[in-house]
């Protein structure tokens, strides 16, 4: 975790540091991103990053950990508006405050995918207890889904919490890709893309393809956002 003296920057400083840090961590995987082009982009001598953080590894935990916390704080801005609602409502609401998230936020969302699928040298037990963490997240939401009719209580619950797992956080990396959109543009704050009728059109079919494949037949059909 960061050093006091890191702290005790002026904000400036700090914050310039640690967009190049994000940059450099998202564009690559861990064994690849340079604290030299870091330290180089920001205009600091190599040995005061060792003032701010004892070593890359140091670094990159703290930069997971800020992307939990800017998750949490996207997400704390979209409560869900019926704790009660069913199960694809809800799917609904989470895909569009996590969306929100990965289109405000895309290099931090990067980050995050890269710490789940890359090189990234976090401890086994906490990227198995991440994992875990969410798989049991979803899982719980399909058992709700059973309970509540709106899935099919003949599926296999930890496969269909493999699917939405899968889903949603590959989603809003995919919709960047597919739109071709730069990640420039998001993270100077400009969402119109996420509202763009094309985007909408993929959300709405993978929500579609969702709800038709672990519906059950009796549920009733939510219409699309």
């Amino acid at each position: 975790m960061p050093t006091e003296t890191f702290f005790n920057l002026p904000a400036e400083k700090r914050s310039a540091f640690l967009d190049a840090a994000i940059a450099e961590f998202a564009n690559n995987n861990y064994n690849d991103a340079s604290i030299s082009r870091i330290v180089r982009q920001v205009g600091i001598a190599k040995g005061s990053f060792y003032q701010y953080f004892s070593d890359k590894r140091d670094l990159y935990l703290y930069l997971i950990d800020l992307v939990s916390q800017e998750k949490m704080k996207v997400l704390a801005q979209h409560p869900p508006p019926d704790p009660h609602m069913g199960v694809f409502a809800y799917l609904r609401w989470l895909l569009v405050a996590g969306l929100d998230f990965q289109f405000s936020n895309p290099l931090l969302a990067q980050i995050g995918l890269r710490a789940m699928y890359g090189d990234a040298p976090l401890p086994a037990e906490v990227l198995a207890q991440i994992r875990e963490g969410t798989n049991q997240y979803f899982a719980q939401l399909i058992q709700q889904g059973m309970a509540q009719g709106d899935v099919d209580p003949a599926l296999d619950a930890d496969v269909a919490a493999f699917v939405f797992n899968a889903v949603f956080t590959s989603l809003g990396d995919y919709v960047l890709k597919r739109l071709r959109i730069p990640p420039e543009q998001l993270r100077d704050g400009d969402l119109q893309p996420l509202g763009a009728p094309e985007a909408q059109r993929i959300f709405n079919e993978v929500l579609g393809i969702l709800e038709r494949g672990l519906g059950s037949a009796n549920a009733d059909r939510q219409p699309p956002i």
